[in-house]
């Protein structure tokens, strides 16, 4: 385990030192090549993007749905091209290529004075929505799960500050809760991915007319500053990036918690399904996923 952690370290040192220097086309090209292979592959991750996408697309033919396997593979691809490149790219030409809809509703929500709470899936490339954000409104706070080694948490930490995010480590406790209180309370933006429950105490939502579960911790910030709950879409373009920040959901009480984080699923899911292929799922979502697995395990413990 150690050995493939300091690997992956490796990895996205290299990545970080060697992408950025290559011709543009040229990464564009090799990353392509690379997502390609690993759709050939079917590796588990792919999988499972592949069961994921089902879902999101569910009269789609075999096909089809390999089809949208290979592009969603393409764009993760991008993704990660694109985190390795960013640094050392025009922040001015960036900025200019990303299109952006609903900054009304992010303004209306900075004008109250109690702050933002932007709420996103995973999708597209939300570091260049990020950049965006802070040329628009300021630095904003951020958290990210603590990755292993900790030689790589630190190096994705690095990265992410140098393009103006403040970041708050999710394993962080009550600390972490009370600086995200602060930043609203002083009429900050904080973004969170919510789309995906790490902590298993997530609230139960129908998603794409199946059960999972989605953190509430958006919802809950939101009610305890009375900040604005923003959910939030990124998707890819064929020359750039496109974004919608959507309406207001209100959160005035405890018990409307449950229906703002199935409200922010059901705006998820309206986002994903007009660009399925920006999704970036590969890892098991949805409920009936985490009960095969139970049932698998039940019968190789009855086998054995």
């Amino acid at each position: 385990m150690r050995f493939t952690q300091h690997a992956s370290d490796l990895g996205y040192a290299a990545g970080w030192r060697l992408v950025r220097r290559l011709p543009a086309g040229f990464a564009d090209a090799a990353f392509a090549l690379g997502a390609d292979f690993a759709t050939r592959r079917r590796g588990g991750g792919v999988r499972q993007l592949r069961r994921n996408l089902a879902r999101v697309v569910p009269q789609a033919g075999a096909a089809e749905l390999d089809e949208l396997t290979r592009d969603a593979m393409r764009s993760y691809a991008r993704y990660w091209q694109e985190a390795f490149r960013l640094p050392a790219m025009d922040v001015t030409l960036i900025r200019r290529g990303f299109a952006l809809t609903g900054a009304e509703n992010l303004d209306a929500a900075l004008a109250e004075g109690n702050g933002a709470v932007v709420v996103l899936p995973h999708m597209g490339n939300w570091d260049v929505a990020g950049l965006w954000l802070v040329g628009y409104a300021g630095s904003f706070t951020t958290v990210v799960e603590r990755l292993r080694p900790d030689s790589l948490y630190r190096r994705f930490v690095a990265y992410r500050e140098s393009l103006g995010f403040e970041i708050v480590p999710a394993d962080g406790g009550a600390g972490s809760f009370r600086l995200l209180l602060q930043r609203l309370r002083e009429n900050k933006i904080v973004c969170l991915v919510g789309d995906r429950d790490l902590s298993g105490s997530g609230v139960p939502v129908e998603f794409f007319g199946e059960r999972t579960k989605m953190p509430p911790g958006a919802a809950r910030l939101a009610l305890s500053t009375g900040a604005a709950l923003l959910p939030a879409g990124c998707w890819f373009t064929e020359d750039g990036w496109g974004a919608r920040v959507h309406p207001r959901i209100r959160v005035t009480s405890r018990s409307e918690v449950p229906a703002a984080v199935q409200a922010t699923a059901d705006i998820f899911a309206g986002d994903i399904a007009a660009h399925p292929a920006d999704w970036h799922m590969l890892q098991k979502l949805w409920t009936a996923d985490f009960e095969g697995d139970t049932a698998a395990e039940a019968v190789r413990e009855a086998a054995g």
